[in-house]
């Protein structure tokens, strides 16, 4: 017995008495499996020079190291070929050719008339076999994913690294000076890499320099989407300071909380946004030159200072990069730490998805809010490293983002669900060119299969895919890899990212759960985050001590490897890609004098997937209306959330722990829907 390993097929063959095959068998099996295997070529190739004493096998063996990138079915496929186009199945040692197959950590059993099978200790024992599904591990329980990174694409590990010098290292050098970066939707005013690149050292400079911002301080910022936003975080990044960005519509009282709670040494503002950050005391800084008042501003920093070395003092992988605000999965607003590892990680992975998805080329577009981890991960760090061109839109403004398809001849928008709900909608009714189009995709709220399959309907020549991700995980975990994918598992959010896993996890005993069953998503990966802050209760509750992101939504991956979102189990309501946490409007409720006790749940909304509604148990002798009770919420809070409905009622069911039965107020809701019809 003769045995060989290749670790980069996760190959192992066992060889007897082999009879020689010949070539001309050998070339005639390469040849039929070409549709199969585009690897097979080089493989063709270099066979005879193939160390191993076969050469049908020499062709096998090498060909199973080109073949990860196809995943395991196709995998099995070729294997299956390469056994069944010889006589007879290779049931015994003396047949011409008998081959067992490792893939990740259990050996699989080839035969033709059994398929793929995994023996475990058990199962070896009594000569039974488990069945391996997709990517999914039956003794640990985890599903693993099924790409890999090749040696130019792996995520760096030199640990001395920031992903503010990486991000610039990547910048297209050779064309820096006429390949544009950004262009204005509005303005069409363009910013090519050269001057992008030119502009982050200037204002890094300053920051250091003229700011005295040191490695370490918070910088916040308050502005909507601009050509200047990424400039301001790869600045801020690059000296090591740490960022946390802040959606302008928030109120007064919710910046001065997340002021207040990140630390903030300075604050950088749009100048409209100027007088919410005034109570919070907070040196602050303009974006752009103000008419009157004398405040710096960005663009005078990065005018008056020279674009010269970053400074000495540098940030490291393990370093706090950011910390943005989520109400996560455990209730309200937390501060998450993003390391740079985090975001060299999920830059490295955006631009390896642009690759694997020939989108090199593209012109983007930006509406999503940088301050959002979607936005920053794609539009304010990652997209760069591809030399992408992407517009950018201040707000999102549906006949602006129609415009600007039109006018720049834009190939491919990260979106949300409503604003692909809006184009199936209005598909009939708009007159705009969209030919330009080729790609969707969408994030931050689940996608139904309904929307889904009137997107492709309406629009058959554009590419729908839809992704996964959290704050908590950067913003990465799944996607679809190609659209026949993505046709193929409608409902889906894809498969896992490259050096990710996963788990599902039943609710009631921890377990691990096999494909088809729901349960708990726990993810694991480098992208995940470091904890919340100051925050340890909640990072315990949240990431285990063997690094498991547990998400708080209900789950399962189907037997290819395919996850499937089904509800959120933490209750928070999604609000146009918005998380809102029914404790804080509570809290805000019970503020209220002539409020005794209050719930907030989720009421499903076809434009905005789900709104918050309130029950309210009013005072004695009160008369508070619905209306009263909507506008006291709408002048605290930021509008996606604003309580949009109201029911008045006796008592508000809990459980004997004095947990609100959500469910039981959710039923009942429904129940009343129905009943109004």
């Amino acid at each position: 017995m003769r045995s060989m390993i290749i670790k980069e097929g996760f190959l192992f063959a066992s060889l007897g008495t082999v009879q020689e095959a010949s070539d001309m068998n050998l070339l005639k099996v390469l040849e039929d499996s070409k549709d199969l295997f585009p690897t097979l070529e080089p493989a063709a190739q270099t066979y005879m020079c193939c160390p191993f004493p076969n050469r049908l096998t020499r062709t096998m063996m090498f060909t199973m190291t080109n073949l990860n990138s196809v995943g395991h079915k196709r995998q099995w496929r070729w294997l299956k070929y390469v056994a069944s186009a010889f006589e007879q199945p290779p049931k015994e040692i003396s047949k011409p050719l008998r081959v067992l197959a490792i893939f990740e950590l259990g050996v699989v059993n080839m035969s033709v008339e059994e398929g793929w099978s995994i023996p475990n200790e058990e199962t070896r024992k009594r000569g039974r076999s488990v069945h391996r599904t997709g990517c999914f591990d039956p003794r640990t329980g985890i599903y693993n994913s099924l790409f890999e990174l090749n040696e130019h694409q792996k995520i760096p590990t030199n640990p001395d690294l920031d992903v503010a010098s990486y991000v610039l290292s990547q910048f297209p050098h050779a064309l820096a000076e006429s390949r544009v970066a950004l262009i204005d939707a509005a303005t069409n005013c363009r910013i090519t890499y050269a001057q992008l690149h030119r502009s982050i050292r200037s204002l890094a400079y300053g920051l250091y320099h003229a700011l005295g911002i040191r490695k370490g301080d918070v910088v916040f910022l308050l502005a909507p989407n601009s050509l200047l936003y990424p400039t301001m975080c790869l600045a801020i990044l690059s000296i090591g300071a740490i960022l946390t960005p802040a959606n302008p519509v928030n109120t007064t009282l919710e910046i001065a909380k997340q002021v207040a709670d990140s630390g903030a040494k300075i604050a950088i503002s749009a100048p409209e946004e100027l007088h919410k950050l005034i109570p919070t005391k907070v040196p602050t800084m303009l974006t752009t030159k103000a008419l009157d008042g004398d405040l710096l501003s960005v663009e005078e920093l990065i005018e008056c200072c020279d674009p010269i070395d970053f400074p000495q003092e540098r940030p490291t992988q393990s370093d706090t990069a950011a910390v943005l605000y989520s109400s996560g999965t455990t209730g309200t607003s937390k501060g998450v730490i993003l390391t740079h590892a985090n975001f060299i990680s999920v830059v490295t992975l955006l631009n390896w998805s642009v690759r694997a998805s020939s989108s090199q080329d593209d012109v983007f577009l930006c509406f999503i809010p940088m301050f959002h981890i979607y936005g920053l991960a794609f539009f304010g760090l990652g997209l760069f490293c591809s030399g992408i061109t992407t517009v950018v839109m201040q707000r999102f403004d549906f006949q602006t983002m129609l415009d600007a398809i039109k006018v720049h001849q834009v190939n491919n928008i990260p979106a949300v669900p409503p604003v692909i709900l809006t184009l199936v909608k209005h598909a009939s009714n708009m007159k705009c060119d969209l030919s330009s189009l080729r790609r969707v995709g969408s994030g931050a709220a689940p996608l139904s299969k309904e929307v889904t399959d009137g997107f492709r309907e309406k629009f058959p020549w554009v590419e729908l895919r839809q992704g996964y991700g959290l704050t908590e995980s950067s913003g990465a975990a799944n996607f679809f890899a190609t659209d026949e994918e993505a046709k193929a598992h409608s409902g889906s959010c894809g498969s896992l990212i490259p050096n990710f896993s996963a788990k599902i996890v039943n609710i009631e005993t921890g377990s691990p759960l096999p494909p088809n069953i729901e349960g708990e998503l726990w993810l694991r990966g480098p992208t995940i985050m470091k904890g919340y802050l100051r925050n340890e209760e909640a990072t315990t509750a949240t990431l285990d001590p063997e690094g498991w992101l547990m998400t708080g939504d209900l789950s399962y991956f189907d037997e290819d490897g395919y996850l499937y979102i089904v509800d959120r189990i933490k209750e928070l309501i999604k609000h146009n890609g918005y998380q809102v946490a029914p404790a804080e409007l509570e809290a805000l409720l019970l503020s209220h004098p002539e409020i005794v006790d209050a719930a907030v749940i989720p009421l499903e909304d076809e434009e905005a997937g789900q709104v918050p509604m309130a029950y309210v148990v009013r005072a004695s002798g009160s008369e508070l209306t619905e209306n009263q009770v909507i506008r006291f919420i709408a002048d605290q809070v930021a509008p996606y959330k604003k309580v949009r409905r109201v029911g008045f009622i006796s008592t508000i069911p809990k459980s004997a722990a004095g947990k609100i039965l959500r469910k039981q107020l959710i039923s009942q809701t429904q129940q009343q829907l129905i009943s109004s019809l």
